[in-house]
C-alpha cells in the first residue's frame, strides 16, 4: 500500500520553474484599466485575456451590477431548483434564446458545468458521443461522466468524421456530434455547415461549444451558427458569459424540451449554488450592448486583422488562425516559459501553452485580442514581439502538420466504461 498524497510530495514541475524565474503562472493582477493590467506593481498590456470586446469596464455594465448588488444582494446562496432561481436569471434565458434564434435557454454557474451536466445528462447508455479531438476540457469531463460510448475524430477533420460516423453510427441509438465553434488554443473555426450535413445524413445532433463565438463571429456575434448564416442549424448551442461578457456563467440554449429535460435532470445543475444577481445583471447588459453598440465588434476586427497581418509578416507561425486568438509557435516548452517571462518584464502579459496541453516540442503563446485595444499598444506588443523573435530565433518556423492537442491524441474510439 501506498500513501495517496506520494504523488504530491513528489510532484517538482513547478519547483524547478520556480527556481529558475520562469513560472508563468498565478500571477496576482493588481488592478485592470481597458487593455492594460497592473501586476507586481508594473502596468503590461494584456494580450491574454478573452475580453474580447472589452466590456469588463464598460459604464453601463459597471452600473447594472452595482444595481443588482442593491437590489439582491452579493449572493443566491442555494440552487436555482430551490431558493436561488432569479427573475435576473429567467430575463436572461429568454433574451439569449432570442438573441441566438433557440426556443429556449438554461443558464449555469460557469461554462464547464454547462458543457460537462449537460452532455453527461443527455447521453444514456445506449447512445454515442462524436468529439473533434481539440474539444475543451469541460466537454472531455462530460464525455467522461457520460454514460455512453465517445468515439473521437481527428480534429476540424470531415472525412474522418464520416469515416467514424460510417463505421459505428449503427451500433449506438442516439448520437451527439460536439465540437467547438471556436478552438480555444489554434483559433480554428469548426466547420459547421459540413458537420450539419454529415448529422442529417447519419441521424445524429449536433451540439457546438461557442464560448470563444459569441460576441465574436458573426454581423452581430451570435456565434458558429451566424458566421456560416446557419442560425438555428445547431440543435444545441452551448455557451460561456466569462468571455465576451464580461461576467461569470453559462447556457446551453436548444429546442424547449431538451432544455426542460436538462433543467430537471442535470446533476451539475441541480446541485450548484445559482449563478450571482451582479454576474446576471453583467451579462443581461452585456446582451444589450452587443446588439446596441456594434462598434465594439468592429474595433475588435480591427485588431485582430492587424495582428495577424503584422504577425504573420514579422515570420511568426501563427498556426492559419482566423480569430481573435492568435496562437505564436515557439517549440520548445522551456523556451516558451523564459519567453513568456521576457515579455513579461517588458510590459507584455502573455501565457505560455506547454505540455501536457500540446505535444511535447509545439509549446505556444497564446495571444488574443481585445476591442479595447490602442493601436499604440499593439505597436509596442509588435515591438517587442519582433524582438524577442530574433533574439530567441522563432521567426520563420515552420510546424508540422499533424499537430494536435497532446490530451486528445489517444484513440479513435474510447470507452466510456473503460475508463
Amino acid at each position: 500500500m501506498a500513501d495517496i498524497f506520494a504523488k504530491c510530495h513528489s510532484y517538482e514541475d513547478v519547483k524547478r520553474l520556480q527556481s529558475l524565474g520562469l513560472y508563468p503562472f498565478f500571477r496576482p493582477i493588481e488592478k485592470t484599466s481597458g487593455s492594460c493590467v497592473t501586476a507586481h506593481g508594473k502596468l503590461c498590456v494584456m494580450i491574454g485575456s478573452n475580453n474580447y470586446l472589452g466590456l469588463t469596464h464598460h459604464p453601463r455594465v459597471k452600473e447594472a451590477a452595482k444595481r443588482a448588488l442593491d437590489h439582491f444582494g452579493t449572493g443566491c446562496t442555494g440552487s436555482r431548483f430551490l431558493n436561488g432561481n432569479l427573475v435576473l436569471h429567467e430575463e436572461l434565458e429568454h433574451n439569449l434564446a432570442r438573441f441566438l434564434k433557440k426556443e429556449s435557454c438554461l443558464v449555469f454557474s460557469t461554462g464547464f458545468l454547462a458543457n460537462q451536466g449537460t452532455l453527461s445528462t443527455l447521453v444514456g447508455r445506449a447512445d454515442v458521443l462524436y468529439c473533434d479531438r481539440e474539444n475543451h476540457a469541460s466537454i472531455i469531463e462530460g464525455t467522461r461522466i457520460a454514460l455512453g460510448d465517445t468515439i473521437k475524430f481527428r480534429h476540424n477533420d470531415m472525412k474522418d468524421l464520416e469515416r467514424v460516423l460510417e463505421q459505428t453510427r449503427h451500433k449506438y441509438e442516439g448520437a451527439l456530434i460536439v465540437a467547438d465553434g471556436v478552438f480555444s488554443m489554434s483559433g480554428d473555426i469548426l466547420n459547421l455547415p459540413k458537420v450539419i450535413e454529415l448529422a442529417k445524413k447519419y441521424t445524429s445532433r449536433v451540439y457546438v461549444d461557442d464560448a470563444h463565438s459569441l460576441g465574436v463571429l458573426g454581423p452581430m456575434g451570435q456565434g458558429t451558427e451566424a458566421h456560416f448564416n446557419h442560425l438555428s442549424q445547431a440543435d444545441v448551442v452551448m455557451g460561456t458569459f466569462s468571455k465576451s461578457f464580461a461576467s461569470i456563467g453559462g447556457f446551453v440554449a436548444g429546442p424547449a424540451h431538451v432544455i426542460n429535460y436538462v433543467k430537471h435532470k442535470c446533476r451539475p445543475f441541480i446541485f450548484s449554488a445559482a449563478m450571482p444577481p451582479a454576474a446576471a445583471a453583467t451579462v443581461l447588459e452585456c446582451l444589450k450592448i452587443v446588439q446596441e453598440e456594434p462598434e465594439h465588434l468592429r474595433n475588435l476586427w480591427t485588431n485582430v486583422r492587424k495582428m495577424r497581418k503584422e504577425l504573420n509578416l514579422i515570420g511568426y507561425n501563427t498556426l492559419n488562425s482566423r480569430t481573435p486568438i492568435v496562437p505564436l509557435f515557439i517549440g520548445d516548452d522551456l523556451t516558451a516559459f523564459s519567453f513568456t517571462q521576457k515579455l513579461y518584464e517588458r510590459g507584455v502579459f502573455a501565457t505560455p501553452v506547454a505540455k501536457p496541453a500540446v505535444p511535447e516540442g509545439f509549446a505556444l503563446i497564446r495571444t488574443s485580442y481585445m476591442a479595447t485595444h490602442t493601436q499604440r499598444d499593439l505597436d509596442y506588443v509588435l515591438e517587442v514581439l519582433e524582438s524577442l523573435g530574433k533574439q530567441y530565433g522563432l521567426l520563420g518556423q515552420v510546424v508540422h502538420p499533424n499537430f494536435e492537442p497532446a490530451h486528445l491524441r489517444k484513440e479513435s474510439y474510447v470507452s466510456a466504461q473503460a475508463r
